[in-house]
C-alpha cells in the first residue's frame, strides 16, 4: 500500500508553475505548502527555515488530475461479478482502484454511480490511499432504463417482484414515478451524496434500452432536482441524444453527462442556461469487454463524438469538462483515467485538454454548494487552494506525455501530502 510522507511544510523550489487556468507558466516559481493548503507562490526565493524542499529543477508543478466521471466501484469488476459478487470482495478491488487512480495523478474525481461511501470515508480518515471524492451514490434508473440489469426471469420489484442485486448493493435503484424518486434521491442525500445522478437515457452497456430512447418523465426529473436542491446540490444526468436532454434542462438539470449525439442548438442552450458538460472520449467503436449487442451502441455513440468536439472547439463559452467513464475493465486499465488524454490531441491542445481536466472540474464540483465536502479550490495552484499537486517532467503544455505517461509524474501531492517522490 502507498503510504503518504507529511510534515508540516514542504517548499518546491525552481520550479515552472501551470496553475490549471491560464496558457502561460509562471516560470522560476518557489511554492510553499503548509499543511494541506497552497501558502505562498512567489518568483523570488521564499524563507521556510522548517520546510521539507522539493528541488524541481525547472520541472512543471501543476494541479492534480481531477476525474470529472468515474465509477470506482465498478472499475475492477464485470457485470456478472456485480451481480454475483460479494460485497466485501468488490470493496476490496475499490481500494485498489483508489490507490491507483491516485498512483497515476488522479487527486479528485466524481464518482457518478456505486456506492463508495465508505471508500471516501476511509479515504479521508487517512486509512487508505485514493482522490478526493464526490460520491453520488445509487444511479437512478427507470424500469428498462440504463441500470436496469434484472435478468429477463426476474419480475420488477415494483410488481411483486424481487429486489433486484443491483439495488441490494447500492449500484443503482430502480423507480418509477414521482414518490419513488423522491425516495431515492433523498436516500442518497441521506448517506452522503454530494449530487445526484439519474439516468435519463439509453446506455451502452445496459442490456434493455436502445440508445435513442427517453428515459423517465419532465415530472420525475424535476422531483429529483427539487430534491437535490433543497439540499444545496445539484442532479447530474446520464444521456446522449438531443430529446432527453432537452427533456433533462426542462426539468432544471444543471450538468449533462455524455451527449455524444447532441445538436449545436442544443449546446448554445446549454451555454445560454450556464449548463455543464461532462464529456468522454469514447473514441473507439469496438471493445472487447462489452458484447454484440453493446459494442453496436458503442458504435453510435463514437461515430457522434468527433462531432461534438468539432462543436465544443467551436464554443469558447460552453461549459466543458473531461471524464472517462471508466468501468468494467477499460481497455486502457486503470491508467485509462489519464492517458485517455491523449485522445483528444486531434481536436486540442494541451493547454486545453488539461484545463478541462483540473479547474474546470475545480469549477463544476462547486454545484454542490454546502454538500461541498471539500470546501477550498480544486483544480488549480494558488494561494489558499488545496495542495493537490504533481511535479512533472518537461512542459505538459507542449508535450501531454509529460502527465499521461506515468514516469514523468515525479511527485504526486494530495491534501498536502506526498504520495510520490522519484526525484
Amino acid at each position: 500500500m502507498t503510504v503518504a510522507s507529511t510534515t508540516n511544510q514542504i517548499l518546491f523550489t525552481n520550479v515552472n508553475v501551470f496553475d490549471g487556468e491560464n496558457e502561460t507558466l509562471i516560470q522560476a516559481a518557489h511554492v510553499l505548502v503548509e499543511a494541506n493548503v497552497v501558502k505562498q507562490i512567489s518568483t523570488s526565493p521564499i524563507t521556510a527555515d522548517d520546510a521539507t524542499v522539493i528541488d524541481g529543477a525547472g520541472r512543471t508543478l501543476m494541479p492534480g488530475i481531477v476525474e470529472s466521471h468515474a465509477h470506482l466501484s465498478l472499475a475492477a469488476a464485470s457485470v456478472p461479478e456485480l451481480l454475483t459478487e460479494l460485497p466485501s470482495y468488490a470493496t476490496i478491488l475499490s481500494v485498489l482502484q483508489a490507490e491507483l487512480m491516485l498512483m497515476n495523478g488522479v487527486t479528485t474525481a466524481r464518482d457518478l454511480g456505486g456506492e463508495v461511501f465508505g471508500l471516501k470515508r476511509a479515504i479521508d480518515g487517512g486509512l487508505v490511499p485514493g482522490p478526493r471524492l464526490y460520491p453520488s451514490g445509487a444511479l437512478i434508473s427507470q424500469t428498462s432504463g440504463h441500470a436496469d440489469y434484472r435478468f429477463p426471469d426476474q419480475t420488477n420489484p415494483g410488481l411483486c417482484g424481487p429486489v433486484p442485486a443491483t439495488d441490494l448493493k447500492h449500484y443503482s435503484v430502480l423507480v418509477d414515478g414521482v414518490p419513488r424518486m423522491l425516495a431515492a434521491a433523498r436516500e442518497q442525500l441521506r448517506l452522503g451524496a454530494t449530487q445526484i445522478k439519474v439516468c435519463i437515457g439509453g446506455g451502452v452497456a445496459s442490456p434493455t434500452d436502445p440508445i435513442d430512447v427517453t428515459e423517465f418523465t419532465t415530472e420525475e426529473i424535476a422531483a429529483a432536482v427539487a430534491c437535490a436542491e433543497n439540499w444545496g446540490t445539484y442532479v447530474t444526468v446520464h444521456g446522449y441524444t438531443v430529446r432527453a436532454i432537452n427533456q433533462a434542462l426542462d426539468a432544471g438539470v444543471k450538468v449533462i453527462e455524455h451527449g455524444q449525439l447532441l445538436d449545436e442548438k442544443t449546446l448554445q442552450r446549454m451555454v445560454d442556461e450556464g449548463a455543464w458538460l461532462s464529456f468522454q472520449p469514447f473514441t473507439h467503436h469496438h471493445e472487447d469487454n462489452l458484447n454484440d449487442a453493446q459494442n453496436a451502441k458503442q458504435a453510435i455513440v463514437a461515430d457522434g463524438t468527433e462531432g461534438i468536439y468539432k462543436l465544443i472547439k467551436a464554443m469558447p463559452d460552453l461549459k466543458v469538462t473531461h471524464g472517462t467513464d471508466t468501468y468494467l475493465n477499460p481497455p486502457d486499465g486503470v491508467k485509462g483515467d489519464v492517458k485517455q488524454m491523449e485522445r483528444l490531441l486531434k481536436w486540442f491542445t494541451p493547454f486545453e485538454i488539461l484545463k478541462m481536466a483540473t479547474s474546470n472540474v475545480g469549477e463544476l464540483v462547486k454545484l454542490t454548494g454546502p454538500r461541498n465536502p471539500y470546501p477550498l479550490d480544486l483544480g488549480v495552484v494558488k494561494e489558499g487552494a488545496y495542495a493537490d499537486l504533481l511535479l512533472v517532467n518537461g512542459n505538459p503544455l507542449e508535450d501531454l506525455t509529460m502527465v499521461t505517461d506515468n514516469e514523468n509524474l515525479r511527485v504526486i501531492m494530495k491534501d498536502g501530502k506526498v504520495y510520490k517522490n522519484t526525484l
